[in-house]
This record gives C-alpha cells, sequence and structure tokens, in this order.
C-alpha cells in the first residue's frame, strides 16, 4: 500500500503564487493520502533526478522562460519514459527561448493553460484528483474516499485562492492523522470500510 502521494513541481521563480499555491491546493482533495512535496529549488546546479523520478507525479508550471533547471527537470522525465503535465500560463510575454520552447512542444499530448490562480487551481485539483481515482486500488482509497473525490471533482469551481493562507513554497511532507498516527508501535489505517475495488485501468 502507497500512504504517500509523491508530487515533484517544476517552476521557476517567474511563478512564485504558483509555486506556492501546489502546497496549499493539495490539502483540498478529500483523502487520507499523506503528501510529499518537492520544488525546483531556486539554488544552481541543483540535482532533482532521484526525486523527479521517484515521484507518483510530475508537473511543469511554464511561465515566461524555460529557465534552468526547468528543461533538465523534463529531459530527465522524458528520457525515463513518463509523461509530465504542462501548466502554461497565458497572458503574459515570453521571451525569445520561451516561444521557442512551447512551439517545440505544441504537440506535446498533456499541455494544460491557465490565465488566472483560480483557473490553475482548479486544472491542478483536478488533474491530480482523477489520477488518485485512476490509481486508487495503489493508494488503498476507500470506497467511501473515492466516492467523495469524485463529488469534489464534479463540484470544483473557479475560486481565486487565498494566498496568505496555510501556504507553502518549498519542500514539504504533510501527514493525516488517519495513516500516519502511531498507536502501538503499528499505523492506524482510516475509517473500517474495506478499500475499493475497482480496476484502475477502467477509471476515465
Amino acid at each position: 500500500m502507497v500512504d504517500t502521494f509523491k508530487l515533484f513541481i517544476s517552476a521557476a521563480n517567474d511563478l512564485p503564487d504558483e509555486r506556492e499555491l501546489v502546497g496549499h491546493l493539495v490539502t483540498e482533495i478529500p483523502v487520507t493520502l499523506g503528501w510529499q512535496l518537492n520544488l525546483t529549488p531556486m539554488g544552481k546546479n541543483a540535482e532533482n533526478k532521484d526525486l523527479i523520478l521517484d515521484a507518483d507525479y510530475h508537473l511543469i508550471i511554464f511561465g515566461e522562460d524555460i529557465r534552468a533547471p526547468i528543461g533538465y527537470e523534463w529531459h530527465i522525465s522524458r528520457s525515463a519514459g513518463r509523461t509530465p503535465l504542462f501548466f502554461i500560463k497565458t497572458n503574459i510575454p515570453r521571451t525569445i527561448a520561451g516561444g521557442d520552447f512551447l512551439r517545440r512542444i505544441s504537440r506535446y499530448p498533456s499541455l494544460n493553460s491557465y490565465a488566472s490562480l483560480a483557473e490553475f487551481r482548479k486544472l491542478v485539483l483536478t488533474k491530480i484528483a482523477q489520477y488518485i481515482i485512476k490509481y486508487a486500488d495503489l493508494f488503498e482509497i476507500k470506497s467511501l474516499e473515492l466516492k467523495n473525490v469524485s463529488n469534489f471533482i464534479n463540484e470544483l469551481e473557479d475560486v481565486e485562492p487565498n494566498l496568505l493562507d496555510n501556504v507553502t513554497g518549498e519542500d514539504s511532507i504533510i501527514l493525516t492523522r488517519e495513516r500516519f498516527m502511531p498507536k502501538n508501535g503499528v499505523l492506524l489505517q482510516s475509517p473500517d470500510e474495506e478499500p475499493s475495488t475497482k480496476d484502475p485501468s477502467k477509471i476515465d
């Protein structure tokens, strides 16, 4: 059983609000999973390969330019046969390098565009929640949790997020009481309900 959802977020320093927001967003999804969030470090020559390859999900948030080490992080994922999800900010000027990079990836299958933080929030939450549903057995999502996540997706609205509350722009680990509170040396599992028996391959 996987108790922690590992998320790697590639985002350069031209997107400070998005960097901070992602750590806040995931706690909205109604699951008992813990979260491990790793972001592109702002220092030079940072080595992220192991974190990227170990992640369950890799988001790339693209702004005005393909700044280092974003291109390197994308190359790591692609070289390993993975398909990171792009979130491309619109209505902003691009550098020449940034525009060239967007043209190169124009036929890439996992491109998502957003113009506001409200759109960004809805897109990111929808994509991550859909992934959790798809791999419900891997994460041992209970039937009630599965229903709650489905309802959560259906009820999502474009709401401008508040960047002043509980945000994080750095690596973080978020644990839940249901799965991670020890009792006599044993981790407690959430609700007394059987795990979902749905076949992840049959979930849209």
